[in-house]
């Protein structure tokens, strides 16, 4: 899980993780957060997903951090835009538009750096990270976006049937991460066994698959 396994996943295009269309689950559930246009959407270890992009066309201002540069300049470059490209004490930050991407090390990354969040989108980024680093990931993303809410999804299957990552995170766990610290009050949005739609796993034999959807809602609003 050190920054070299991710390089050297987006260097052997091993993308399972990248979907080639927007999620569903985020089309389903953002109107749950009643974001004015504009809003700020800040989406953790992005990647260079399409998520953006749609963001960007429901009229909202959207901002990623991603360890991989070559997943930010084929961000970039399959928007068909030129960025302007400056550095920033972690790494590097790429912005065009209402687009901005911190890339390098989220945990150098400060809530001043980052700039107000209206809502965090984890789409990958808790379920990408061992026990260990989820610990210290959580709280570091509330500090970030000053207990924003967020949009969350997990994924439940039974980890002895395959080894992450996706790393399963179940319920007890994201009321350990967020509710039990006094942060936010949770809410299940939706809950699907998708293992039909999942290759990879269904190969690697996991019988079940099921991604769920939360709503975190900040306590102190």
């Amino acid at each position: 899980m050190e920054s070299h396994f991710w390089e050297e996943k987006w260097h052997k295009q091993e993308l399972g993780f990248h979907l080639p269309f927007v999620n569903p689950v985020l089309k389903r559930n953002l109107p749950a957060f009643d974001l004015p246009a504009g809003s700020r959407v800040f989406l953790p270890l992005c990647g260079k997903t399409l998520d953006m992009g749609w963001l960007l066309e429901q009229g909202h201002r959207v901002v990623g951090a991603e360890l991989s540069e070559l997943a930010v300049r084929q961000l970039f470059e399959e928007r068909e835009v030129e960025p302007q490209v400056d550095d920033w004490a972690g790494g590097r930050r790429w912005h065009h538009g209402d687009l901005t991407v911190f890339q390098g090390d989220l945990f150098e990354l400060t809530a001043e750096q980052l700039g107000p969040v209206d809502l965090v989108y984890d789409r990958a980024a808790l379920v990408a990270l061992p026990e260990a680093m989820r610990a210290r990931y959580a709280p570091h993303v509330c500090e970030l976006s000053g207990d924003a809410p967020q949009l969350l999804i997990s994924f439940e299957y039974d980890p002895a049937e395959m080894a992450g990552p996706p790393f399963p995170v179940f319920a007890g766990e994201v009321r350990r991460l967020y509710q039990d610290q006094a942060r936010y009050a949770l809410c299940e949005l939706s809950r699907q066994d998708v293992i039909e739609k999942q290759d990879h796993f269904k190969a690697a034999g996991v019988t079940a698959f099921v991604q769920v959807a939360w709503k975190l809602i900040p306590l102190s609003v």
